[in-house]
């Protein structure tokens, strides 16, 4: 596996074309050499292309609305092509599909038809998790009915570890569950403040057990693993970015 930096945790300093340059080059600076695309500001196909490969960065994945998915397939196809990126995101399950077990089982067979459409043109659909999917209808998580109610063929996952952890279930289990249908997994810490509060941090430096989560990713095939980090609290995001690379170097991670 390698480790990429997810760009949504710089979504402060991407507001521009002149912003993304610079962020990416600061990037590529403190050692990644890929990321996964999302939160960024305008910015035209070519011109991130032409970016990213000027600073050596490689595009491996994304995060875009689903509704582009549904109704622009053709300009998602393309662009992907251009980036040279297979991996394909909704960074979150819309919300008229979370209220009920047929809002999920109905989103995974729509998501299925798009994610065979994908799969035709050699790109690969990823679903990203956030905790609510852990709630349970008649005893089952609302993830287990994606995972049961979709083409295991074609439908993939891209797990968030802290997501799956503040969700109540363990992280390294569904590693081992989506075995064969996850490239692509995000990396995210959290600690717990002296009044309990849950807080995102740099991976390696909260309660995470990221020795063993990385050891099931190499044992189940994960190719990427995205770093994220969706609040510094006041600290510097890039700093924040290269903690947790200095962090998971130390762990043996590949970039």
């Amino acid at each position: 596996m390698k480790i990429a930096a997810q760009l949504y945790t710089l979504r402060d300093f991407l507001k521009t074309e002149e912003d993304i340059a610079a962020t990416l080059q600061k990037v590529k600076d403190i050692g990644y050499n890929a990321v996964q695309v999302s939160g960024l500001g305008p910015i035209g196909d070519e011109a991130l292309k032409t970016i990213a490969d000027r600073v050596g960065l490689h595009i491996c994945a994304t995060h875009i609305p689903f509704a582009d998915m549904v109704n622009k397939l053709d300009d998602v196809i393309a662009t992907h092509k251009l980036w040279n990126c297979k991996y394909v995101g909704i960074g979150g399950l819309p919300p008229e599909y979370r209220t009920s077990s047929e809002g999920y089982a109905t989103f995974a067979k729509v998501a299925s038809e798009v994610s065979r459409n994908l799969k035709e043109a050699g790109l690969q659909f990823v679903y990203h998790n956030h905790a609510f999917e852990f709630a349970k209808w008649d005893g089952k998580s609302g993830m287990d009915i994606l995972l049961e109610e979709s083409d295991a063929s074609a439908f993939g996952f891209e797990l968030d570890v802290h997501w799956v952890q503040a969700g109540g279930a363990d992280p390294i289990d569904w590693i081992r569950k989506v075995n064969g249908r996850m490239q692509v997994i995000h990396l995210k810490d959290f600690t717990v403040t002296p009044a309990s509060e849950r807080q995102f941090a740099e991976v390696g430096e909260g309660n995470m057990n990221f020795r063993a989560i990385l050891q099931a990713c190499e044992e189940t095939g994960v190719e990427w693993g995205a770093v994220e980090q969706d609040s510094c609290y006041g600290r510097d995001p890039f700093e924040c970015l290269a903690v947790s690379a200095r962090n998971l170097k130390a762990l043996g991670a590949s970039f």
